[in-house]
């Protein structure tokens, strides 16, 4: 059969536009289930670090992070995550920007290369976006990592090991160097088959049309 179509995405724990970008590529994915030569895609998750010099514990929420950190009006701060709450909620996400813990995210990004070197990274991504967005989960620390990575089925102690030492911010630095090498300023940012671009939380119908677009382009795949 022809090879899967390769989507590399470059994000955030804590983007929301790319938790929705997530879930809306899901959709599009989905909705080419019923095609009787149904695109095959493989998934992997890269990273990138919006905001890499906040601290692990920030003292205070989101909209003051937004409104001191960035130098934002709180007003307009507000009214931005009520909007984002509002889309997210039509990805069938539930945001609790009430209950979020901001945090430094580099750890969380370490955990996911680590997830991925176990072949649940799709399995860690998930859950890192959903306690952090929807459960106000910490996920900048490493015992609350952990407890995380326990939670997709990880062994505990091989992941504190790893957080610990380090091991894989080789891989997250290689990560925010491809993105810089792709001009990637911004996430989510999706990459297909190392040569299509799409940037941003597109709905669920451009997922859907640029894969059956590509696999079409492919041919009829044939049985070796």
């Amino acid at each position: 059969m022809s090879e899967p179509i390769s989507i590399d995405i470059w994000s955030d724990i804590a983007c929301p536009w790319c938790y929705i970008g997530k879930r809306n590529l899901e959709k599009g994915i989905a909705a080419t289930a019923g095609d009787a030569d149904a695109p095959q895609v493989t998934i992997t998750f890269h990273s990138f670090e919006l905001s890499p010099d906040t601290p692990v514990d920030f003292d205070g929420d989101e909209v003051d992070f937004l409104a001191g950190h960035k130098g934002m009006p709180r007003e307009h701060v507000e009214q931005m995550l009520s909007n984002v709450t509002d889309v997210a909620a039509g990805a069938g996400l539930q945001y609790r920007f009430d209950l979020l813990q901001h945090t430094n995210t580099v750890k969380a990004h370490e955990l996911l290369h680590f997830a991925k070197a176990k072949g649940l990274q799709s399995e860690m991504e998930e859950r890192l976006m959903s306690a952090y967005f929807t459960e106000g989960r910490h996920v900048g620390r490493i015992d609350d990592l952990v407890e995380l990575a326990v939670e997709v089925g990880l062994d505990a102690d091989e992941a504190r090991a790893a957080l610990e030492s380090a091991e894989y911010l080789d891989a997250v630095r290689a990560d925010q160097a491809q993105a810089r090498a792709y001009g990637i300023n911004g996430v989510p940012f999706f990459v297909l088959d190392g040569q299509y671009g799409i940037s941003g939380a597109q709905p669920p119908a451009a997922f859907e049309n640029v894969l059956r677009d590509m696999w079409a382009k492919r041919g009829t795949p044939v049985q070796a």
